[in-house]
């Protein structure tokens, strides 16, 4: 069997009916797993993408601004599909303000979803993995991880957070078999980054520094995903992967 195969292998992904999460599940349909989706909204693209691949599909609906899923997603995931093998934190959102004016509500909003409910699926998701011989958590960094960015204080704050807590809980489970690593996205065409693509001035500068020349698409990062996932990265531990388009290399 090939090392990159996922043959067999039950995956969650959250935030997975539509952009990046959507182009993860659907890679890691292809390379054999089968997909559990959560999000707030029905999967239907999502479902019906990892069904052609041939693949089992479930969809739990939950709102990850409240660690109050997390156990529930653990449990129900197993229970239907059999075990839990892989889990990407997909799930995020943004707020846009000045700093000088960014409100207590924003910050809480985006550091409860993107690095509070991350930590806390992680640790539900690695109780049942180190009883059952391991697995694979991917965590969906940026390019805020590496950058300080403008107008988004909570956002880089959230994604600092998810590089070092990738990093911690790699040093806690790497040697029980537990690998946590981290993609750190560049810019993608989701609707996270609708406003930087209509507005003219920011989309131009951004494509300027992009060696690739363009936005990506979420199924750029489908191998990322699906590499990280596999046996071919046993010894990957801690990393952060940027799938960039060449904008770190700027």
């Amino acid at each position: 069997m090939s090392p990159f195969s996922l043959e067999g292998k039950v995956a969650v992904v959250t935030g997975a009916n539509t952009g990046l999460g959507q182009g993860v599940a659907e890679a890691l349909a292809k390379a054999g797993a089968d997909v559990v989706a959560v999000g707030r909204t029905p999967p239907a693209d999502t479902e019906a993408a990892v069904k052609a691949a041939g693949r089992r599909f479930h969809a739990i609906s939950a709102d990850l601004g409240s660690i109050e899923p997390v156990g529930r997603i653990v449990q129900e995931t197993v229970d239907t599909l059999g075990g839990l093998d892989i889990l990407v934190n997909n799930a995020g959102i943004i707020r846009r303000a000045d700093a000088i004016e960014f409100t207590e509500a924003d910050w809480d909003a985006v550091m409860d979803v993107n690095l509070k409910t991350a930590f806390f699926l992680s640790q539900a998701a690695a109780k049942h993995m180190l009883k059952n011989g391991g697995g694979k958590i991917i965590n969906i960094a940026s390019m805020l991880s590496f950058q300080g960015g403008i107008r988004v204080p909570s956002y880089t704050a959230s994604k600092s957070g998810i590089a070092g807590l990738t990093k911690l809980l790699a040093n806690e489970w790497a040697a029980k078999g537990v690998n946590v690593n981290a993609i750190a996205p560049g810019y993608f065409e989701t609707n996270n980054t609708e406003a930087l693509r209509k507005d003219e001035s920011r989309n131009r500068d951004i494509l300027a520094r992009i060696p690739a020349g363009r936005w990506g698409d979420p199924s750029d990062l489908g191998g990322a995903a699906v590499f990280l996932s596999s046996r071919a990265a046993d010894y990957v531990h801690g990393t952060i992967l940027p799938v960039d388009g060449g904008w770190l290399a700027r």
